[in-house]
């Protein structure tokens, strides 16, 4: 095992992949790709955890005419040894090396409030600001920048100097090394997203505005910029007027092999680490992206899997990538569903599609003024991926299903805590009351009420129902329940309890499942032959309980009959 190459979890600089020996899927064209479009500004737009911040620190770590400590200039040809960009001719490679770099990551300003979020803004502004203090020694650079740049670096910058900071680091460095600057910016809507959620979303959009127009639109010293996000934001006018902005979002084919690891990638590393025969395994659970046309795999799971495995921690897949970070949009979509959604959740959980337009220009703040726009956000950050595409009067329609079996478990275990807090606030007093008093009624009527406000991901088999009743009736905290277990000639599904035996009362209930609305009685009676013949009640008498009541109960999907 010491000689196996050690696997990437959680390196997202590029040096260290290289320097330190890690396995390293090669995505160095996109240098090429990026040289050629000549696009003033990219936006790439790709679902958390699929490797957007290495790309971005691989693009730093090639470009940057990087000074060291002692004044002399960094050689990081070493990190692109054997790489692809090397064989790609000198109209790309002669690009190494040769601009100064800003790289800012925005993803500290996931904070509670806004005025921690702006701090851990200004902090990385700080320290991209210390990494290039050399530029003071400069006699190109003005007095007047000077001051502004120090005051950046002490602390006393007032909001608009910090606003334009950017625009002011990318002037100094021009100056100093007489070539304009690129501008890498990495999960750039994390401010937004967490603003959103956290109810200060109109300042951090004008924040963030200002330091993206100064920056990126009015910015005579930028060379070019290239971003990473999750989602495209254009309607808070945040990248207004960038009439050269390349947007490459899920849906385009341009770059589409550099973000995620293709099928041959995942081929390569599964030999790589002697686990050929996971090929079908690590498809069923990690594939079904498409970007553009190409299906690509989720790498932060391929990359956890194949460590899990080599390392013998597990011998089955896990779903990696849903405790990256929270799946409240999933939660949210869920807890706000009308019937429509709950059946669409059942329909995609079970592997169907659906079928909703798509809007590339969605905002945070418009997650929840529709239906779908929640769909489309998901669709976006990667809950759900494409599978046909249709234009009709002026509008693309996507059809959308769910990748794999990682994001399905996503779905099943959201609604299973969505299920648990939603019964936990019902009253469901009236259906133990029911079942005492022999309303076979109104039992039906509740428990199909319950059904109906519910989402099922167990195509309505009898454990389905088995487990539904039983979490309705636990709440109650009058009977112990007991399930299928021994009594008489066969097991009974569920019976409840009083905890005092003497002069107590057992309720048994036996389910059926209909094939058709039809057979719903003709199950109920079944159930309660099953009861009789097989004597359920036999051990329950000699426990000393007296007063049983028996019952029979059939389902139809969301439809439920009780028989007494």
């Amino acid at each position: 095992m010491q000689d196996i190459t050690p696997i990437p979890i959680g390196v997202e600089f590029y040096k260290r992949m290289i320097s330190d020996g890690y396995y390293y899927i090669d995505k160095t064209l996109l240098i090429r790709d990026l040289l050629s479009h000549k696009s003033a500004v990219t936006l790439f737009t790709r679902p958390r955890r699929f490797g957007k911040t290495l790309a971005q620190s691989m693009l730093k770590t090639f470009f940057e005419k990087e000074i060291l400590p002692d004044g002399t200039f960094a050689d990081n040809s070493i990190y692109f040894k054997d790489k692809k960009i090397m064989k790609s001719g000198e109209e790309y490679t002669k690009h190494m090396g040769q601009y100064p770099v800003i790289f800012l990551s925005l993803k500290s300003a996931k904070q509670p409030t806004y005025e921690m979020a702006y701090l851990s803004l200004v902090d990385e502004i700080f320290y991209e600001f210390d990494r290039h203090r050399y530029i003071l020694d400069s006699d190109n650079v003005s007095e007047e920048l000077k001051e502004k740049y120090i005051s950046v670096l002490k602390g006393k910058a007032d909001s608009v100097t910090i606003s334009k900071s950017i625009v002011l680091l990318s002037k100094c460095l021009e100056k100093y090394h007489n070539q304009k600057t690129i501008i890498l910016i990495d999960e750039y809507d994390v401010p937004l997203e967490n603003a959103y959620f956290n109810g200060f979303y109109d300042q951090m959009v004008s924040f963030i505005r200002s330091i993206f127009e100064s920056a990126l639109k009015t910015n005579n010293s930028l060379a070019f910029a290239v971003i990473t996000g999750c989602l495209r934001i254009s309607k808070e006018s945040i990248l207004t007027g960038l009439n050269n902005l390349n947007v490459v979002s899920v849906l385009d084919e341009n770059y589409s092999e550099y973000f995620g690891f293709t099928q041959d990638e995942v081929d390569t590393l599964l030999e790589a680490y002697g686990i050929p025969q996971k090929k079908n395994e690590v498809k069923t659970w990690y594939n079904g992206y498409l970007f553009g046309t190409t299906e690509v795999y989720n790498p932060w799971s391929v990359i956890n899997y194949v460590k899990d495995i080599v390392w013998k921690n597990t011998e089955f897949p896990k779903p990696y990538w849903s405790n990256t970070s929270s799946n409240s949009i999933v939660y949210e979509l869920i807890k706000n569903a009308d019937d429509a959604v709950k059946q669409e959740l059942e329909e995609l959980i079970s592997g169907s599609t659906i079928e909703k337009p798509i809007h590339e220009d969605i905002t945070y703040a418009d997650i929840y003024k529709s239906q779908d726009n929640l769909w489309n956000f998901l669709f976006f950050t990667g809950y759900l991926k494409a599978s046909g595409k249709k234009f009709i009067e002026q509008q693309i329609y996507l059809s959308m299903t769910i990748p794999n079996e990682e994001i399905i478990y996503i779905y099943k275990n959201t609604i299973r805590e969505w299920s648990l807090q939603y019964l936990e606030k019902q009253d469901l007093s009236g259906l133990v009351q029911a079942f005492e008093n022999g309303d076979c009624e109104t039992a039906s009527g509740i428990i199909t009420e319950q059904l109906l406000d519910t989402i099922s991901f167990y195509d309505y088999k009898e454990d389905y129902y088995h487990g539904f009743i039983a979490e309705l009736l636990k709440h109650g905290g009058k009977y112990l329940i007991k399930s299928n277990r021994e009594s008489g000639l066969g097991r009974y599904d569920l019976v409840l309890k009083t905890k005092n035996i003497h002069n107590g009362r057992a309720i048994i209930l036996e389910l059926k499942v209909a094939d058709k609305m039809d057979n719903l009685e003709k199950g109920c009676l079944d159930a309660l032959e099953q009861i009789e013949n097989l004597h359920y009640d036999n051990d329950i008498k000699k426990e000393g309980y007296t007063d049983i009541i028996k019952y029979g109960l059939c389902f139809y999907k969301k439809e439920c009959l009780v028989m007494k």
